[in-house]
């Protein structure tokens, strides 16, 4: 089958057209630029799309059975996009780590795109739908829990040019302000983030990190799950990496980098707590079997619901999560 991947000449979208590729897929590489869609792709056929020209996007989807949104900042691309596929009746997924962006995908979508059958996975990515993913995992059987955290232990953060332009646009939608998970709701904090330690597992130990950090989790876990209280942390060594900007650099064969992640997830229900640990390499490089197994799943029929829903929605979570045993090492434990 083919899959469309708009913005694929992308750090991230290049990730994603290769591993489509390693899945048995062809790829239809799509973009704004024809000048960096034919450097990067200059064998087989790729298409020029534009997110201001709805008319350019139909005729780019045209024979595809799924679009894969790689381009930030999504709070200009996902909406023209969802709307190209819910014309085309194709699925759609993103890779967004904007909370604003997913907000939105979830606000205005959501009625539209399960009237039409068409699923719509927003987030499909390290931020949003691997934590997404870890939780639903951690809850097993619980139907509700008091409290979830998400402590994400990166050895450094050289971000994208697309993580850095998706940064700015939050920031001018928050004005300057930082979010928060509590209570069941969104709220606006002022005011530095917390700093405290947290005790990752072996062979991270013990980490300075900023809480409060917040991710798109908090917008894919409370879709599906009564978590009144979310917090999300960051290792404080890879928010300074991500303040300086600089990008990343290929070590390997497949264009990883040498940064390594932690992903501490423990929730919470009374008395009783329980904890999945997810650990791998390169967070742009990882994004991209997450993204490509979620569209597999939807054109395979592995899904749970239409319409838009979240990756631990939509996907059984633990056998998503073992799929990707490849990229990711997960296990359980008690905390």
């Amino acid at each position: 089958m083919r899959v469309a991947v708009f913005g694929a000449y992308g750090h991230t979208g290049r990730f994603v057209v290769a591993e489509l590729r390693e899945r048995g897929y062809e790829p239809l590489p799509l973009g704004r630029d024809a000048g960096k869609l034919a450097a990067a792709f200059p064998e087989g056929e790729h298409r020029v799309a534009s997110v201001d020209d709805p008319g350019s996007l139909g005729r780019a989807l045209a024979g595809a059975a799924a679009v894969v949104n790689c381009a930030g900042p999504f709070a200009s691309t996902a909406g023209p996009l969802i709307e190209a596929a819910l014309r085309a009746g194709i699925p759609y997924v993103d890779v967004a780590a904007e909370i604003e962006a997913n907000r939105d995908t979830f606000a205005h979508y959501a009625e539209r795109a399960e009237a039409a059958g068409v699923a719509v996975v927003p987030a499909m990515a390290f931020f949003g739908g691997l934590g997404d993913l870890l939780v639903t995992a951690a809850m097993e059987d619980w139907t509700a829990a008091d409290e979830a955290h998400v402590a994400y232990g990166l050895s450094s953060w050289h971000p994208t040019a697309g993580t850095v332009a998706s940064g700015v646009v939050s920031r001018e939608r928050r004005d300057g302000r930082r979010l928060r998970f509590t209570d069941g709701r969104l709220v606006y904090a002022d005011g530095n983030l917390p700093r405290l330690d947290w005790e990752f597992p072996a062979p991270l130990g013990v980490r300075p990190v900023l809480g409060e950090f917040t991710m798109a989790d908090v917008v894919t876990v409370p879709s599906h799950l009564d978590i009144p209280e979310l917090c999300t942390y960051m290792t404080a060594d890879a928010a300074r990496d991500l303040a300086a900007g600089d990008a990343p650099a290929a070590v390997d064969e497949h264009g990883r980098s040498a940064q390594t992640f932690t992903v501490d997830v423990v929730v919470r229900a009374g008395d009783v707590r329980r904890r999945v640990v997810a650990q791998g390499q390169d967070i742009y490089a990882v994004t991209a079997p997450l993204a490509v197994e979620a569209t597999h799943r939807v054109l395979t029929g592995r899904t749970r619901v239409k319409g838009v829903a979240s990756a631990g929605r939509i996907f059984d979570a633990p056998d998503f999560l073992r799929a990707l045993s490849d990229h990711l090492t997960v296990r359980s434990s008690a905390v």
